[in-house]
């Protein structure tokens, strides 16, 4: 119902459309491939292997600052430039600069020292000493690949991954307000000096019988050590160093005086079992537990969706078969005296909605972000939105965005020549209200990301290229799709509207829209709110989340739901002879967006561990975008379907 209806205001004008767009939909559920994204670099025996350094992240504070933002040592003495690829990567804020780690293909290292001894006054120790107390774990990347620490389980011995390396131990007490076990206390904060690095290498099958002698990297990980050094440690002869490793029990801390010491080691690890093609699974394959709850979280979903399938379907089959039989009956008498439930209203049901601007608006927006939300998921269940391009998926869903604002132009003028509003102000309208509004947040999320000196602070010119493309680009596509819309015929309704409003009788308290649009919301949410944990955990915990697969199923079932709830209600609502059906219609499903915010603040108060005020005031802001958008785009799948509903029901009823 809800493609029916979509093909109907969307892509009426090109006849192959809607079948291409869900033959599009079964393709992509049937058949998912991965597709690597970057082309694989043969390092020859010796060759230099760059080292990268990424911006310092936090799940305390989700404000990532630039590497080089505490004193370590830098490459030429000075803050190097970042290396910029995507809009994505600046807007996440990944900030990758070059670093003095060198690596050697297949040469050990024991111990190297990364400069000269560095020694740091009472200001620079403080800043090591904050940074590492709110939880800041630094990032490397070899051959575009992020170190991580690997910790293995020892019950059921499968192996999990952390991104980066902490910067350092804070001073702990040995207390926890959340458990009751005990911690080890450290008197001191403990300051994390010398890296000891793992990279995994193997000779690719298609280079065994070639002439070119190069090895492929497959794995990068890490383990932080504090070690003191001293004249007789980590000399510059590494022959000299063989057998040293840091033993504990000589920590350098944050009140040391004495200079410190940066040294890494490297050990080079053949792997033949891991191939190139796949280094990145030991990253994004979930754990035993977390595919568990993926498939109990379709099973939910499903349990909604056919819940509200027998709903729909005995309302289709069983109350509307029996009224149709009722209404169309000439011969009945006592029809003819007096008519009863939804017939009744059908001079008024297509009477213009209050504000008919702004529900169009948000109708075409909410085609515009679905239609953005749909090819995003497609093209990322082929592979194309591979974690190894960093920022691509952020980049995809802007250009996206801003491509089909001439979709969202030509159904927002659809609409309001069915609601005969025609007006170039509506277009203008949907080209600036709700990114108007994503913006104005957005821009003071920004302003206080430059107070503290975050790495994803968007540059000014950066700033200007997003007004450009907003201003230059997306809204004159605006305009030129809602050209298109005007010229297409008027969408008209199957029965006709009678001058006088009817009289609207008083609603039972469980019909009120207070409590019908509460109860309305709480089915959608509860399809997907499962896949929702995990989809928050890859946002504000550094974790990735590339089961698309799932978040594919689990949009369909959702969009589902939000048709099928929304056509329940809006048909007990024409039963109870309430015809003010439009915008209820829209927010009937779109309260599931107010059912995301709510969850977001249970997430904050029992997952995260958020204290300042500004991480804080991020995530909330951020968070009410994503709500904002979860309920403009339901909303627009439950209108979208009752229009169909409605239109279906009145144009087979027979009308003197």
């Amino acid at each position: 119902i809800f493609f029916r209806t979509f093909c109907l205001i969307g892509v009426s004008s090109m006849s192959f459309g809607c079948p291409l767009l869900l033959l599009c939909l079964a393709i992509g559920v049937a058949h998912a491939f991965y597709l690597p994204g970057v082309t694989p670099v043969e390092y020859p025996v010796g060759s230099l292997v760059r080292v990268k350094v990424n911006s310092m992240t936090s799940t305390k504070t989700a404000i990532p600052y630039d590497y080089y933002s505490l004193p370590f040592c830098k490459p030429f003495n000075k803050n190097p430039k970042a290396q910029v690829e995507n809009f994505g990567e600046i807007l996440w804020g990944d900030s990758i600069k070059p670093s003095l780690y060198a690596a050697h293909m297949g040469v050990n290292v024991t111990c190297r020292r990364l400069c000269n001894p560095r020694t740091y006054d009472a200001k620079e120790m403080q800043a090591f000493q904050k940074r590492i107390e709110e939880g800041y774990r630094g990032h490397l990347i070899l051959d575009n690949l992020p170190v991580s620490e690997v910790f293995t389980q020892k019950i059921k011995g499968f192996r999990s991954f952390m991104l980066g390396y902490p910067l350092g131990t804070p001073k702990t007490t040995g207390k926890q307000k959340k458990s009751k076990l005990p911690l080890p206390v450290v008197p001191v904060t403990i300051l994390n000096n010398h890296l000891a690095l793992t990279i995994k290498y193997n000779r690719p099958e298609d280079l065994v019988t070639s002439s070119t002698k190069g090895f492929r990297i497959v794995g990068f990980h890490v383990v932080a050590h504090s070690y003191k050094h001293d004249e007789t440690t980590c000399v510059m002869d590494d022959r000299k160093n063989v057998g040293w490793f840091p033993k504990p029990g000589n920590p350098v801390t944050v009140e040391d005086k004495d200079p410190v010491v940066w040294s890494y080691s490297i050990t080079w690890l053949k792997d033949e079992a891991l191939g190139w093609g796949s280094r990145w699974d030991p990253y994004l394959e979930s754990a035993e537990t977390d595919a568990k709850i993926h498939w109990f979280s379709i099973v939910n979903s499903l349990l909604i969706m056919l819940f509200l399938s027998g709903m729909v379907a005995m309302i289709l089959l069983r109350s509307l078969h029996k009224d149709f039989n009722r209404y169309n009956d000439p011969d009945n008498a006592d029809e003819a005296q007096e008519e009863t439930g939804w017939k009744l209203v059908h001079g008024d049901v297509f009477r213009t909605p209050e504000n008919p601007s702004i529900l169009a608006t948000y109708i075409g927006t909410g085609c515009q972000l679905l239609g953005m939300a749909l090819i995003t998921i497609f093209f990322a269940l082929l592979g194309f939105l591979s974690p190894a391009n960093r920022g691509g998926l952020l980049t995809a869903v802007l250009l996206l965005f801003i491509l089909l604002g001439s979709y969202a132009g030509y159904v927002t003028a659809r609409l309001c020549k069915m609601f005969r509003c025609h007006s170039w102000q509506n277009i203008f309208m949907v080209g600036t209200f709700f990114p108007g509004q994503v913006f104005v947040v957005f821009f003071a999320m920004d302003m206080m990301l430059w107070g503290k000196h975050a790495s994803n602070a968007v540059p000014a010119t950066t700033m200007l290229a997003l007004l450009a493309l907003w201003l230059c680009v997306s809204l004159p596509l605006v305009f030129v799709g809602a050209i298109v819309g005007y010229k297409r015929p008027t969408i008209e309704p199957p029965v006709t509207v009678n001058p006088m409003p009817r009289h609207i009788p008083e609603q039972r308290w469980y019909m009120r829209p207070p409590f019908t649009i509460l109860m309305a919301g709480i089915l959608p949410f509860g399809a997907a709110f499962i896949e929702l944990f995990f989809i928050l955990s890859s946002l504000w915990l550094n974790r990735f989340y590339y089961v698309f697969g799932f978040l594919a199923l689990v949009f369909i079932i959702l969009s589902i739901t939000c048709a099928e709830i929304t056509i329940v209600m809006v048909y007990f609502q024409l039963c109870y002879e309430d015809y003010r059906w439009w915008w209820r219609a829209f927010v009937y499903a779109g309260s599931s967006g107010l059912y995301l915010f709510l969850y977001s603040l249970q997430y904050l108060a029992s997952t995260l561990n958020m204290t300042s005020v500004a991480s804080i005031t991020l995530y909330l802001s951020y968070m009410l975008v994503l709500s904002y958008g979860l309920f403009v785009v339901t909303g627009t799948v439950g209108f979208l379907s009752s229009l169909f509903f409605v239109r279906y029901i009145y144009s087979a009823l027979k009308v003197d």
